[in-house]
């Protein structure tokens, strides 16, 4: 017998509202809750139409009017508010009711939550939502982690809510633990890799082929329908399209050049370093978001610096090589991100299906791409080929792309362009397929001013050397 809604929801910003109504849309009855009272009326009144969904005013009337177990989503902000929220909520639930964190929360929080909550008796998930606005109101890619049989209480209606592509629901069990933020973090580390590479090759168009926001658009829609088709470049290409009412010139244009972030791009580099994993690309994003933020700084050097206006006479192989270049960034900002995750699982015990992971990024996340089918592929031949670089088809691919990626970036060089994640990536890749590299220089300076030891290659032991009296 049916004694109450089927699902509450917690934080009625722009993503929760639509969350909200999607969950409706799909048949299910919704409780919603927000801290400021007028924020409910507001959605309430302007926003649902036939939709079930019942708005509370106080906490223990929202908790009330779930059906047992209760299961309860929060869409509020990362940090802080998720811990203080939870804690108004506790004294109302019982035992096995389910709280669901589906903000970006830093997964050490999404463990030490998990630890607390089982250990009162309360069910715990820690879900990634990827998709923005639009994915969370006609489907997102959702990243649930935690115990599985928590999940299996929640489990009808996410995958019924989740994108929908041929592969199947865009909605997977992830693993144990934090495994769903993760994921999401990771998730978001490739997405800020990807977004740098695009904003590199637009300054190339811009600055080098002296190239106006139109003809670029037009470059960057001709690559979304093929290789590069993905959900950045669809956005990228509407974006140098719109023109700005009042001045009658395209908006980017009008857009200062400082990139404003949230921290999960910055967590996945920390994390990289934690765990010993290399994410140069990831990590070259984030810096590039930095680095943009000392506009002053940038100004006054500018002046100091040399000044490069000359243009190039660019051809259509210059775009060609352009667009080979972008193909190889994406390839290996997913490898650093997919190697990044495979190292967290064996830390972690996550147990992480890499190939369901990249299953459920196909459709409604910001990082779906044609290039998933692609990564997907060589993840099912070998789950232990971390990188994805241990595979001739993967080695074959980017080798074919090696001298696009060259003179493109001996042009940005020339006209003084940074482009960090192709330079990174290409770096990235010529470290991992070296068999020597310079490290046992590095151990030798190590040795001679730490005594800090090194090995050799012709015999086993550990040595140390008395570089000078």
């Amino acid at each position: 017998m049916h004694t109450g809604n089927d699902i509450g929801l917690i934080g009625l910003g722009v993503m929760g509202q639509n969350l909200a109504l999607n969950i409706a849309h799909q048949g299910y009855t919704v409780s919603v809750y927000n801290r400021t009272p007028e924020k409910t009326t507001d959605f309430i009144e302007n926003r649902v139409e036939n939709e079930q969904i019942e708005g509370l005013y106080d906490l223990p009337a929202f908790v009330e009017s779930l059906e047992k177990p209760r299961r309860i989503i929060l869409m509020v902000q990362a940090g802080k508010a998720v811990d203080l929220v939870i804690e108004s909520i506790l004294p109302y639930i019982d035992e096995d009711d389910l709280i669901i964190d589906a903000g970006n929360s830093y997964y050490p929080d999404t463990e030490r939550r998990l630890a607390q909550l089982e250990e009162q008796g309360y069910l715990f998930l820690g879900m990634g939502v990827s998709g923005g606005e639009y994915g969370a109101l006609h489907g997102p890619s959702i990243m649930p982690g935690g115990a599985e049989y928590a999940y299996e209480l929640v489990e009808d209606i996410l995958i019924k809510i989740a994108a929908q592509t041929d592969d199947g629901p865009c909605c997977t069990y992830v693993g144990n633990g934090s495994a769903g933020h993760f994921v999401k973090m990771v998730h978001n580390g490739i997405e800020y890799s990807i977004m740098q590479n695009t904003s590199e090759a637009y300054d190339l168009m811009r600055s080098a082929f002296d190239m106006k926001a139109p003809m670029i658009s037009d470059v960057f829609e001709s690559w979304n329908k093929g290789e590069l088709n993905s959900y950045l470049y669809e956005i990228s290409y509407k974006v140098l399209r719109e023109i700005d009412i009042e001045t009658g010139k395209p908006l980017v244009d009008l857009i200062l050049d400082q990139a404003e972030q949230k921290g999960t791009g910055k967590w996945t580099s920390q994390s990289g370093l934690d765990l010993g994993v290399p994410v140069p690309s990831l990590s070259a994003a984030v810096s590039s978001r930095v680095i943009s933020h000392f506009k002053n700084l940038r100004v006054k050097t500018a002046d100091l610096a040399a000044a490069y206006n000359d243009k190039v006479d660019y051809t259509q192989s210059m775009i060609d090589d352009l667009r080979d270049s972008a193909l190889f960034a994406m390839f290996l900002s997913f490898s650093q991100g997919i190697w990044l995750m495979s190292a967290a699982s064996d830390a972690f015990g996550y147990e992480l299906d890499l190939a369901e992971v990249l299953r459920i990024w196909k459709g409604g996340c910001i990082i779906r791409a044609k290039m998933l089918n692609f990564l997907q592929e060589i993840i099912k031949e070998d789950q232990t080929n971390v990188n994805l670089l241990l595979n001739t088809k993967s080695i074959q691919y980017l080798e074919s792309k090696l001298d696009a990626v060259n003179r493109t970036l001996e042009i940005a060089r020339m006209s003084r362009i940074p482009m960090p994640v192709l330079s990174s990536a290409l770096d990235y890749y010529f470290s991992a397929s070296a068999s020597n590299l310079p490290a046992n220089f590095i151990q030798a300076q190590r040795d001679f001013f730490g005594a800090h030891t090194y090995q050799r290659i012709d015999k086993k032991g550990v040595f140390h050397t008395e570089w000078e009296e």
